[in-house]
């Protein structure tokens, strides 16, 4: 690990009383930049505020598809169950992963290929097992790559499992190099019909989770980079399936280097959060800045009170009815708050994130 790295690690380490204080708050920004992202990647729909709303309040905006909306909500249950599990001391284990594959996926589901001449084929996609069919993927160069096929597949679990148990007592590696080096074998193992890239990702963070380290999310935005940093591995390790499932901390090293950088930007963004003691607004995967007090006061007078009327805002605020309105207007025109339920007993949602 770099020394910058250490360094950032350090101090996030000793800001563990204040990051406390905000708890809540920074584990539901991760939660929403978590689901949103690593579903983004693997082609859901959902916009980052459909997310949001959907997490939060179990509510949906706009057009969405009935698949992607329950794909999100599926992915966040399995996010609680591996920081759940990975809060215990209960060993890692193939069922586990199982279980969180069948929660992934929710049920089995077939898919359907078009083939030359107006013919179709389809297979099974079964949630909670291993492959039954080979599965591979068309690498950038245009060449077909394969993953282990559902023979080999069994026994190399069992060696992946083998082999994080023994690193993991062995203490020689670091969090975030486990974490790595899982990841990595387990892709090249590739053991599910589907889904595999998203527990790929739940499972590095159950590492890192397990070892008190920070949780990392891969944003959709550097896709390409993540691509990059495992292709670069794949060149390293060769074609071979069984070689990428036990590839070495050195052939790793790019994807190792990959990660620190995210895990530096998710430190970084909790020691700002927690040196701000609570002061910070997350909205739409970035910070919003409040310049005027009342709007700053409008927003939380809605969070403890969601019934609140704008005359009744007005007469707590000391502000005249009309200037309330217009900061109410600014606030649901930018998306900030919005309101449910009928004009007599609805109430106010906040969709900004409080750290």
């Amino acid at each position: 690990m770099k020394q910058h790295t250490i360094g950032i690690l350090n101090k996030w380490l000793e800001l563990k009383s204040k990051r406390d204080a905000v708890k809540s708050q920074l584990a539901k920004k991760f939660a929403i930049e978590f689901n949103y992202n690593s579903n983004h990647i693997e082609g859901n729909t959902l916009t980052y505020g459909q997310t949001e709303i959907l997490l939060l309040f179990g509510r949906v905006i706009g057009e969405a598809k009935m698949f992607d909306l329950e794909e999100m909500k599926a992915h966040d249950i399995a996010l609680k169950m591996v920081l759940e599990e990975a809060a215990t001391d209960n060993p890692l284990t193939e069922t586990f992963i199982r279980q969180v594959h069948k929660t992934l996926l929710r049920e089995d589901y077939e898919v359907y290929r078009n083939l030359p001449g107006g013919m179709t084929t389809s297979y099974t996609v079964h949630a909670g097992c291993y492959k039954t069919r080979p599965n591979s993927v068309i690498a950038p160069s245009g060449e077909r790559f394969e993953y282990a096929s559902p023979e080999e597949t069994p026994m190399l679990m069992a060696d992946l499992m083998e082999w994080y148990h023994n690193e993991e007592a062995k203490n020689e590696l670091s969090p975030i190099e486990l974490a790595a080096m899982f990841h990595y074998r387990y892709i090249r193992i590739h053991p599910f019909e589907d889904g595999n890239g998203r527990i790929a990702r739940l499972m590095m963070n159950f590492i890192l989770a397990r070892h008190n380290y920070p949780l990392v999310v891969v944003p959709t935005k550097t896709k390409s980079q993540y691509l990059d940093a495992l292709s670069s591995v794949d060149n390293k390790v060769g074609k071979i399936p069984s070689e990428g499932a036990n590839a070495s901390l050195e052939e790793v090293k790019p994807f190792v280097d990959y990660l620190e950088r995210l895990m530096v930007i998710e430190m970084q963004t909790d020691i700002v959060v927690s040196e701000g003691a609570g002061n910070q607004w997350w909205y739409n995967g970035g910070w919003v800045k409040f310049d005027n007090r009342n709007v700053i006061e409008i927003i939380n007078l809605l969070i403890q009170k969601p019934s609140l009327s704008i005359s009744e805002l007005a007469e707590m605020l000391g502000i005249n009815r009309s200037a309330v309105q217009k900061h109410m207007k600014s606030l649901q025109e930018k998306g900030y708050i919005m309101r449910s339920g009928s004009r007599k007993t609805g109430k106010w949602q906040v969709l900004l994130t409080k750290l």
